[in-house]
């Protein structure tokens, strides 16, 4: 048996090394010398008590060290909590608290917000046995089974996300926690989707008793953003007039700004353009509701990539799908002729398609070596007569003559390939890889797409023969190559940069994310507040944008089935303390230590 099944508290039973001490005295006290006293011999020996009993003598003798051990080992005992299991009843009354902490709860109404009043409301509900679901992105459990102090501590410490939120899922999350008996109490503005009344239906089934409690207030004349869209350098916005007057609203972005007038139910959208390091779309005036009054835009400081194409045969395909990239600047030379200057020191991206080994340069070859130094990418596309040694290690396979009508493998799992079919080439250059990872390789092992991280840059091998190859005429192909060119350039469009709240953030590796809550060490966050997040020397945003959620009037909710906690009855285990009868064996060692030291005659 384990100690821990008998003592509340083992380790008190350590105090049991005191009785070393004790018994190492015991054995270095030195013998009593034997002295005779011929004035008093006649009577011991008239008594006959010399050496008749020498046991009983050395038990007399050792009774006093008996006692002291005995004290010690019931001290120890006492420390150590002894206990034995017994039952008991407790009158159990548990509620169940399902708190509304989405984007709506924000609107403000009399000097506070309808979230605050919901945690004061339920900071009134909190019982014995009390558990906390928050309605935010994931409806997360912040309480199970908790006392009244911790659900007390709990609902002080949530916030209100400015994410949408799924009333439905947390209803029923809930519900899975309330025990027999148990009250559910749901403190919300009840706004957007009605999906949550089949949540409340279901629980009611079960036998629990479902109380609503309402904080609708404000939020009548309620304007937002309700969806944002990017082309090229540009943002369009969605404005939505939610309430029931027509209203006229200011749409800024930077130094642009339009007006729009807006009938009561209208959606109305504006186009503009996004500055150099992004911004903030903001309607004014604003309103009660101020979290869809603002979308923000997170943008590079330098939204162009500039792209230099090095062929001797333009591929009209390849130029077209580089052209209908909006923030692509490209520049197409012709060896041997010379490389003009780029915009900036170096270009970003340097791709080499079909190029003759005859009239390619150094200084074609340097401007990709430039590019790839800067941090930036070198595309090299497959040609029967590519000229090998020009490329040197910018080249990822070794060739070795042409194939032709090969099996592709099973792609990488990688961002560039994500949803895109590759068709088989019907002619393409075999080789094996020198360095880098193959992305997508036919059978044999030949790379057709390849990457590779070299420094801060980055390389990849195109191995689709442009004349031999029916992957031009996919609609995949100009995808292909918009997220290679923003691969290369280590530039993530628009549409990654800005997400909508409540959407995970993910990073390779664990990193400090500033956020607009304050710093975060994750590999993950969801963006549950509006705002800008830095990482990794990027800039993401993010912004409520749910039609939905941005309409916060709600119709009333009559909660037809609260009342009292309700209690039940719960039979349990616990521990029955045993240390008050140890102390009283202390108590009673210590008595008789004292008697025999009286019958002995040292006191």
């Amino acid at each position: 048996m384990a100690l821990s099944d008998a003592f509340l508290s083992p380790l008190g039973l350590a105090a049991l090394l005191a009785a070393v001490p004790v018994v190492l005295l015991y054995l270095v006290r030195p013998d009593p010398r034997r002295v005779t006293l011929p004035t008093v011999r006649f009577l011991t020996d008239a008594d006959g008590t010399s050496s008749s009993r020498p046991l009983l003598e050395r038990l007399k003798r050792s009774a006093l060290l008996l006692l002291q051990l005995l004290a010690i080992v019931l001290f120890a005992t006492a420390l150590a909590a002894p206990y034995v299991p017994v039952s008991e009843s407790e009158t159990v009354e548990e509620t169940v608290l399902v708190v509304d902490a989405s984007a709506s709860m924000n609107v403000e109404t009399g000097g506070t917000t309808r979230f605050d009043r919901a945690v004061a409301a339920a900071r009134e509900e909190t019982t014995s046995t009390t558990s906390v679901v928050v309605v935010d992105g994931e409806s997360s459990i912040a309480l199970r089974a908790g006392t009244a102090g911790d659900a007390a501590e709990t609902l002080s410490d949530l916030r209100a996300t400015d994410a949408p939120g799924d009333l439905r899922t947390a209803i029923a999350r809930g519900s899975s926690l309330a025990g027999e008996n148990a009250r559910v109490v749901v403190l919300s503005d009840f706004a957007g989707d009605d999906d949550w009344e089949a949540a409340v239906q279901s629980a009611r089934a079960r036998g629990l008793t479902v109380d609503l409690r309402q904080f609708d207030g404000g939020g009548d004349d309620n304007v937002g953003i309700v969806d944002r869209s990017f082309s090229g350098e540009e943002v369009t916005v969605s404005v939505q007039n939610s309430g029931s007057e027509e209203v006229t609203r200011r749409v800024s972005l930077g130094e642009a700004e339009e007006t729009v007038s807006l009938a009561p139910g209208d959606v109305r959208s504006v186009t503009l353009p996004v500055p150099a390091g992004g911004g903030e779309v903001r309607l004014s005036p604003g309103d009660s509701f101020p979290t869809d009054d603002v979308a923000y835009v997170a943008a590079p400081e330098d939204a162009a990539v500039d792209v230099l194409l090095v062929t001797n045969d333009e591929n009209r395909y390849l130029t077209t799908a580089l052209s209908v990239i909006d923030p692509v600047e490209l520049t197409v030379v012709e060896p041997p002729d010379s490389i003009p200057d780029p915009p900036e020191e170096t270009y970003d991206v340097v791709l080499y398609s079909n190029v003759d080994a005859d009239e390619i340069r150094d200084a074609h070859v340097a401007a990709g070596r430039d590019a790839l130094a800067a941090d930036g990418g070198v595309g090299v596309q497959a040609d029967g007569s590519m000229p090998v040694d020009a490329y040197g290690d910018l080249l990822l396979i070794a060739p070795d003559g042409m194939g032709s009508n090969p099996t592709l493998a099973t792609p990488a799992a990688d961002e560039l390939t994500r949803d895109i079919t590759f068709p088989p080439p019907e002619r393409y250059v075999r080789g094996d890889l020198r360095s880098g990872r193959a992305l997508v390789s036919t059978n044999d092992g030949t790379p057709i797409v390849a990457t590779e991280s070299r420094g801060g840059g980055r390389i990849l091998y195109y191995g689709y023969v442009e004349s031999g190859s029916s992957f031009k005429y996919d609609f995949e192909y100009p995808i292909f190559w918009k997220r290679s060119v923003y691969a290369l350039a280590d530039r993530e469009s628009l549409s990654d940069l800005n997400r909508e709240t409540g959407a995970g953030l993910s990073f390779g590796n664990e990193t400090t994310i500033e956020t607009p809550r304050g710093e975060v060490t994750a590999s993950r966050i969801d963006a549950a507040a509006a705002g800008f997040y830095v990482a990794d020397g990027s800039r993401y945003s993010a912004s409520l944008l749910d039609p939905a959620e941005s309409d916060v009037s709600a119709a009333p909710v009559d909660s037809d089935a609260g009342g009292a906690p309700t209690t039940r009855e719960e039979e349990r285990t616990v521990p029955g303390p045993l240390t008050e009868w140890v102390a009283l064996g202390i108590v009673a060692v210590a008595l008789g230590e004292v008697a025999f030291l009286r019958r002995r005659g040292d006191l």
